[in-house]
C-alpha cells in the first residue's frame, strides 16, 4: 500500500472477514482500498465519487452500498471495482439491504429518498436497475429521516397539522398507525429492538434528556408502557442513544438506566420490562447493599465498529455479560471498574479494578481485554474460565496507540487484527494474534454443563423453565457447527408480572393490569381464546 495515501474509514464485510475495505481521505484523493486476505495485500481502485459511508450486504460479500456526499447511493458487485448509481436525493442513513425470508429478490434496497416530483419517499427497488424496478410501499410523503427497516418491521413517521404520526408496517404487509397511549403525546419515537415484538423508546411531551420506554404487541401496532425516564446521549455525529440493552442469548432480560432526579441508577427486567429491580452489587462489597446501594453500568454503545460498546453478551455464551460501571448510589463516570455476571445479571464479580476494553473470543470461550487509555500500551489480557483468572502476554514489541480490534464474533476464527499508531505522527501499523493455539480441539458431552435461567433464584421465567448448554469455564475447546444452546424450555405457572398489559391498561402495585383512566375500551379482546395469543 502506498504510504503517502492518507485513509478515513475501514470497513470489515460482516460474512467474510476477509474482506477489508478502506476509504481514503475525501480532501486527499477519491480512491478505496481492498484487501481479500485480511490486509496480507491490498489493491488501490480510482473510484468517481466521495465516500461519506459504506454498508455491505448481510450475505453477499462483493456487493456493496455506498453513500456519496453529493446524496447518491451507488451499488458494487464486484467490491468496489465498478459502481453503478441506484439513487439519487437520498436520506443520509437511510438505506438498508433487503431482510433474508421476507423480501424476494436478496438485491433488493429500501431507501428514503426524494421521488420525481421532489416529495420524500419510503422507496423500494432492485440496486442493479432501480429506475426500472421502483416501487412505493407507503401511500404519501413521509419525513426526513423516519424511515427504518428492521427484522420483520419497516417504520417511518409523517407529520402535517397537528401531532406526528407514525406508522408501521408487518412482514411487508399494509402499513398501520401505531397507537400509544392517549396521554402520550409524543415528540419523538425511537426503535431499540425488533425481535418477535417492538421495544421502542417515546421522547413524551414532558421529557427533555430522557425517553420512556415502550413495548408493543407483534404486529407492533399497540404499545404500552414498560419504564419512564431512560437517559439519553448523543453522539458526535448526532445520533440518539439511549440507556437501554438488551441481553443476547436470553429471552427477556433487559437493562436500563433511569433518571431520578439528579441522578442516575440502573434497572435490570427478566420480565421484558414488566417489572424492573436494582442490581445486587458484587460480594466484595460489604458495605453496599439495596435499596440504598446497588450496582449501575453504564449502557454506552460505541461509535466505532471496531472498539466494543461499554457493555457485551453473546448468543453463543447465554447467562454472561461484561460491562464497565460503579458501585454506590448512583452510576458516576470516577472510580470505574469492570464487572462480570455469568447468570444473566442476577450476581455480578468485579474483575478489573480499571475501565477495560473486553471483547469475546471463540463464541464466548475467551476473553480479551486491553486497557481503556489514552496512551499507548503493548499487552493484552486473556481469560479462559469466565473472567476468574487472566493471563497478561505482549501483543506489540513497541507500545501501541490502539485505534481499534479487528475480529468477527460468532465464529471459528483465530486471528485478532490491533490497528493503530506507534505515535501521532506515525503509519499505520497493523499488528496480528493469532490465538489458535487455545482451542485446538472439538468439544465433547464432557465440556459443557447446563444452565438454568433464573430471576432471583425463581426457575419459572416469563411462563418457561429454560435450560441452556454452556461451554464450562476453562474448556479449550471449539464449539461445533450444530452446537444448540437452548436445551429444553419448559412451560410453567406464569406470575402476574409474566404477563404484558394490553393496549389500554397499566400494571398496579399488586401486578395485576387494569384499564387506564382514559381507555374505552371493553378490556375484553374479541380474538382471544384461553390458552392462545391473539395475533
Amino acid at each position: 500500500m502506498d504510504s503517502r495515501l492518507v485513509l478515513s474509514y475501514l470497513y470489515v464485510c460482516p460474512s467474510n472477514n476477509r474482506k477489508i475495505l478502506l476509504v481514503s481521505d475525501p480532501e486527499m484523493d477519491s480512491s478505496v482500498v481492498v484487501s481479500s486476505d485480511e490486509g496480507n495485500s491490498f489493491q488501490r481502485l480510482s473510484i468517481s465519487f466521495t465516500i461519506q459511508s459504506l454498508l455491505f450486504h448481510p450475505v453477499e460479500d462483493d456487493w456493496l452500498l455506498a453513500y456519496s456526499q453529493e446524496q447518491k447511493l451507488y451499488f458494487s458487485e464486484d467490491f468496489g471495482r465498478n459502481w453503478n448509481l441506484v439513487h439519487e436525493s437520498v436520506s443520509p442513513g437511510r438505506f438498508y439491504w433487503a431482510v433474508s425470508g421476507l423480501d424476494e429478490d436478496s438485491d433488493l434496497v429500501h431507501l428514503e429518498a426524494q421521488d420525481p416530483s421532489g416529495l420524500l419517499r419510503y422507496i423500494t427497488c432492485l440496486a442493479g436497475s432501480c429506475p426500472d424496478s421502483r416501487k412505493f410501499p407507503f401511500f404519501g410523503r413521509i419525513d426526513e429521516g423516519s424511515l427504518v427497516v428492521q427484522d420483520d418491521y419497516v417504520f417511518v413517521q409523517v407529520t402535517t397539522v397537528g401531532p406526528t404520526k407514525y406508522f408501521v408496517s408487518y412482514q411487508r404487509q399494509p402499513f398501520q398507525s401505531i397507537q400509544l397511549p392517549k396521554y402520550c403525546l409524543p415528540k419523538d419515537m425511537h426503535i431499540i429492538s425488533t425481535e418477535g415484538q417492538v421495544l421502542a423508546g417515546v421522547q413524551q411531551w414532558d421529557e427533555n434528556d430522557t425517553y420512556s420506554l415502550y413495548m408493543s404487541d407483534r404486529h407492533g401496532n399497540y404499545f404500552s408502557p414498560a419504564l419512564t425516564y431512560v437517559r439519553i446521549s448523543r453522539s458526535v455525529a448526532g445520533i440518539l442513544n439511549m440507556d437501554v440493552y438488551k441481553v443476547a442469548g436470553v429471552s427477556g432480560v433487559l437493562l436500563a438506566n433511569r433518571r431520578e432526579g439528579g441522578r442516575v441508577r440502573t434497572f435490570i427486567s427478566f420480565s421484558q420490562g414488566q417489572m424492573w429491580r436494582l442490581l445486587i452489587p458484587p460480594a466484595t462489597e460489604p458495605h453496599c447493599s439495596l435499596p440504598s446501594c446497588s450496582l449501575h453500568l453504564h449502557l454506552r454503545m460505541s461509535e466505532s465498529p471496531y472498539s466494543p460498546d461499554s457493555i457485551i453478551s453473546s448468543a453463543s455464551a447465554p447467562g454472561l455479560i461484561i460491562a464497565t460501571g460503579t458501585v454506590g448510589s448512583e452510576l458516576t463516570n470516577h472510580n470505574t471498574r469492570t464487572f462480570l455476571s455469568s447468570d444473566a445479571g442476577n450476581t455480578w464479580r468485579q474483575v478489573f479494578d480499571k475501565e477495560q476494553r473486553v471483547w469475546f473470543l471463540e463464541d464466548g470461550g475467551a476473553l480479551l481485554a486491553i486497557t481503556q487509555a489514552s496512551v499507548p500500551i503493548s499487552h493484552l489480557w486473556l481469560s479462559i474460565d469466565e473472567g476468574r483468572s487472566w493471563l497478561q502476554y505482549r501483543f506489540s514489541a513497541s507500545p501501541l496507540f490502539v485505534d481499534g480490534v479487528l475480529m468477527e464474533q460468532d465464529t471459528h476464527h483465530h486471528i485478532i487484527t490491533f490497528f493503530g499508531h506507534l505515535s501521532h505522527r506515525s503509519d499505520w501499523q497493523l499488528i496480528k494474534v493469532n490465538y489458535r493455539n487455545l482451542f485446538n480441539r472439538q468439544c465433547t458431552s464432557e465440556d459443557y454443563q447446563i444452565w438454568p435461567l433464573l430471576n432471583q433464584g425463581e426457575p419459572c421465567v416469563m411462563g418457561q423453565r429454560q435450560n441452556f448448554r454452556k461451554r464450562r469455564p476453562g474448556s479449550r475447546c471449539i464449539l461445533g457447527r450444530r452446537y444448540l444452546k437452548l436445551v429444553s424450555a419448559e412451560s410453567c405457572s406464569c406470575a402476574p408480572y409474566d404477563f404484558e398489559c394490553d393496549y389500554g391498561f397499566e400494571r398496579q402495585l399488586d401486578g395485576i393490569c387494569s384499564p387506564a383512566f382514559w381507555y374505552q375500551g371493553s378490556g375484553i379482546g374479541t380474538n382471544c381464546t384461553s390458552g392462545q395469543i391473539s395475533g
